[in-house]
């Protein structure tokens, strides 16, 4: 799959394309319907079909200090999006430059003569442009005066109310890992290179892989029904993870550290994917070690079981 970048020239294959247009960071069902329409309409035209992202997020860019929030890195995203069954995914570079372009130069300079866009998808309450300056009915006319046509998607609604990234971000912060997999579709997963730690779990007869959470979206801290995935070899994993501060050992430090069960192998400086199926309990600090791993033994069997 293609993976561009709005700064650079479009190849010529790649211009008069319907591109989905939207951050689409978890890739809800939302999100997918907004995706879903503009292939439709780019196949049915013998078109490609792009979707696009922003990064970083809008929302680091004007408030930097602002906790993690992500749901999906840019290399899980072309996964997702190429699942799809888009053509190409486009990654907008937002930096004070395009934060500082107005509607109308983001509809005529950018999507008409820079990427040649035929046609633009939206969801109905897309905002874009200095100072969000511009909104569907903008898109509309102004993509009337150069030649790009839009459309809009109705939100997708659950429960009375529309499936959003709040709500995925909601849930998981609730620790509610199944509710945000119905939402998404898939399970919330991290995705880290395996550092070396200080063998802790190893001591204690429970090896973990030590991941940094980077700029993810914190799920409630505790221990989680895991599954693992090593993306060199493809092998899939079960197992149990805590993600915290470890209150057990000293100094305090964030990390997720699954353990998966029936593994022996080496997994220091592979990348890995882990994905939240149940949460099991919250981080607790135990009388013992042997408390600790008495408790553990108990999270390990329970998630075998949920995960059988």
């Amino acid at each position: 799959m293609r993976f561009l970048d709005h700064r650079d020239e479009l190849p010529e294959s790649l211009r008069g394309a319907v591109i989905a247009l939207g951050n689409f960071d978890g890739f809800h069902l939302g999100h997918q319907a907004v995706a879903q329409q503009a292939i439709d309409w780019a196949r049915a035209e013998g078109r490609p079909s792009i979707i696009a992202t922003f990064d970083p997020h809008p929302v680091r860019h004007f408030q930097p200090d602002a906790p993690p929030f992500r749901l999906t890195t840019l290399e899980q995203r072309q996964e997702l999006y190429l699942a799809a069954g888009a053509t190409a995914m486009l990654v907008f570079h937002f930096d004070a430059e395009l934060a500082g372009t107005t509607a109308e130069d983001f509809v005529r300079k950018l999507l008409g003569e820079h990427l040649g866009v035929a046609g633009v998808v939206t969801g109905e309450d897309f905002t874009f442009g200095k100072a969000r300056g511009g909104n569907f009915d903008k898109l509309v006319s102004l993509g009337n005066e150069v030649g790009i046509k839009a459309r809009a998607a109705t939100p997708v609604m659950d429960h009375g109310k529309p499936v959003s990234s709040s709500r995925v971000r909601d849930a998981l912060r609730e620790g509610d890992p199944q509710e945000a997999a119905r939402l998404l579709t898939r399970p919330f997963a991290i995705r880290g290179i395996v550092q070396h730690g200080d063998k802790r779990g190893r001591e204690i007869g429970y090896p973990t892989a030590n991941l940094p959470i980077e700029h993810y979206l914190r799920p409630k801290y505790g221990i989680y029904a895991v599954t693992g995935r090593i993306l060199s070899t493809g092998q899939d994993l079960k197992g149990a993870a805590n993600i915290g501060v470890r209150p057990q050992f000293d100094p305090p430090k964030e990390l997720l550290e699954p353990y998966f069960f029936d593994f022996s192998g080496d997994l220091y400086g592979q990348e890995i994917e882990v994905a939240f199926h149940h949460f099991l309990r919250g981080e607790a600090k135990f009388d013992s070690l042997d408390a600790l791993i008495e408790q553990m033994e108990r999270d390990c069997d329970r998630a075998r079981e949920l995960l059988a």
